[in-house]
C-alpha cells in the first residue's frame, strides 16, 4: 500500500483497530475546495427555491479576503459549492464585469454578478421497469436497484431510471416534488442494493430526521485492492470536489465531514472483503475513503489507478466497482424498527469465487 501521511494513527485498546483522520495530514488548503454532494443538499433535503437570471452581491469590508466561490455560495444558500464553482468555469460569475477563479479573493467595491440559468427540465414519465421489492406498506418501498440503474432522470438520463420504474408502481409516490419523487438517498449507478423510497408526506419526514439524526443503519460490502493487515479501522476524512478533476471528488481540507467505519470480513491474495458501515452519507463516500488509504474499490474505474485482475481499468475480476448496500435499518413512521440485507448479487459472487482462486 503506498504510504500516506495519514496512516499514522495511535492503536486503540483492542489493538484491532485504527483510526485514520485527515487532520493528521499535511494539505495544501488553497489547492483544495470543499463541495456539496451531487444535489447541493443534505440527504433527504427537498430542493430549495433558487434565483433565476442575474444576481448582483456586494463585498463588504469584513469579507475582504474571502474566495469568490464562498462568498457567493454564503449569499446565494440555494445554489451548492458545486454548482457554483461550474457556474464560474462558465464565465457565468463575474467580478466587476471580468471572468474570476474560484480561488479569487473578494473586495469591498466590488460588484459580483451571477448569472444563473434556468434549471433544464427533464420529463417525469412512468415506465414498466420490473421491480426488485423487498418490503412495501402504505409509507415505504424498499428495493433492491440492480447495477447500471440509474436512481432517477437527468440530463442524459431522461428515462429508465429507479424514479421512472417506481412512478410505473405507485403513481402516488410524487411526493417532494422536483424530478426525484420519494427518493430521500441514493446508490451510484453501478452500486447494487438496498434503497428505501418514500411515498407519503409523513415518511418523508420521519425518514429525513432519521437520515440528519444519523441513526439510519446502512452497510455495505465491498471487495478492495491490496490487503489492509488490521481487522478494523475509522476513516475520518472529510470529502468535497477534487480540484484537479471536477467529475471526481476526493478527500480534502475543507470538505463535507465524512466518517466511514471498516471490518475486514476477508483477505484474499491481493485483494480484502470489506463490511462496512456508513456514518455520514457524502457522494461517492466509500469508493473515495478506499482510494484514500491505498485500497480502491475492484473495478472501479474512476477511482482505482492500479492494473491487474484487481484493478480498476482493463480485465478484472469484477464486471463493475465491487460495491453493494448489503444492509439497512430504519424506523417507519409509526415508530416500529425494521432492517433488511440484501444477498451479493451474482455478478459479485461470481466475481469474489474468481478471486477466492486466484
Amino acid at each position: 500500500m503506498p504510504e500516506n501521511p495519514a496512516m499514522n494513527p495511535e492503536p486503540e485498546d483492542d489493538e484491532q483497530g485504527f483510526l485514520i483522520d485527515l487532520d493528521d495530514a499535511d494539505w495544501d488548503e488553497d489547492e483544495l475546495e470543499d463541495d456539496e454532494d451531487e444535489s447541493g443538499h443534505e440527504p433527504g433535503q427537498a430542493d430549495v427555491e433558487r434565483p433565476v437570471g442575474e444576481v448582483e452581491l456586494y463585498p463588504e469590508a469584513s469579507e475582504k479576503g474571502t474566495r469568490l466561490d464562498k462568498y457567493v455560495a454564503t449569499h446565494v444558500a440555494s445554489l451548492s459549492r458545486s454548482y457554483i464553482q461550474d457556474l464560474i468555469e462558465q464565465d457565468r460569475v463575474l467580478v466587476d464585469g471580468q471572468a474570476r477563479k474560484a480561488k479569487f479573493k473578494v473586495t469591498p467595491g466590488q460588484v459580483i454578478t451571477i448569472d444563473v440559468p434556468e434549471r433544464q427540465s427533464v420529463p417525469l414519465l412512468a415506465e414498466a421497469i420490473p421491480l426488485d421489492i423487498v418490503f412495501e406498506n402504505e409509507d415505504v418501498v424498499v428495493v433492491n436497484k440492480p447495477a447500471g440503474m440509474v436512481v432517477h432522470p437527468a440530463p442524459g438520463h431522461e428515462g429508465g431510471t429507479l424514479v421512472n420504474a417506481l412512478l410505473h408502481h405507485a403513481p402516488e409516490i410524487a411526493v417532494g416534488g422536483t424530478n426525484r419523487p420519494g427518493i430521500i438517498h441514493r446508490l451510484d449507478r453501478d452500486t447494487s442494493g438496498l434503497m428505501v423510497v418514500v411515498k407519503t408526506d409523513r415518511a418523508r419526514t420521519s425518514l429525513v430526521a432519521q437520515w440528519q439524526a444519523r441513526s439510519v443503519d446502512k452497510g455495505y460490502i465491498a471487495l478492495a485492492h491490496g490487503v489492509l493487515d488490521v481487522d478494523e479501522a475509522t476513516i475520518d476524512a472529510p470529502i468535497g470536489r477534487d480540484p484537479d478533476n471536477r467529475k471526481k471528488m476526493a478527500a480534502v481540507r475543507g470538505g463535507r465531514e465524512a466518517i466511514t467505519h471498516l471490518r475486514v470480513e476477508e483477505r484474499l491474495n491481493g485483494a480484502t472483503l470489506f463490511d462496512i458501515d456508513l456514518e455520514t452519507g457524502r457522494t461517492h463516500q466509500i469508493r473515495v475513503h478506499l482510494a484514500f488509504i491505498g485500497h480502491p474499490i475492484v473495478g472501479d474505474a474512476l477511482y482505482n489507478k492500479y492494473g491487474g485482475p484487481f484493478g480498476g481499468h482493463g480485465e478484472s475480476f469484477a464486471p463493475r466497482q465491487f460495491l453493494h448496500a448489503a444492509r439497512l435499518a430504519f424506523k417507519l413512521p409509526d415508530g416500529k424498527g425494521v432492517e433488511f440485507t440484501s444477498p451479493l448479487p451474482t455478478d459479485l459472487e461470481q466475481a469474489l469465487e474468481r478471486a477466492r482462486e486466484r
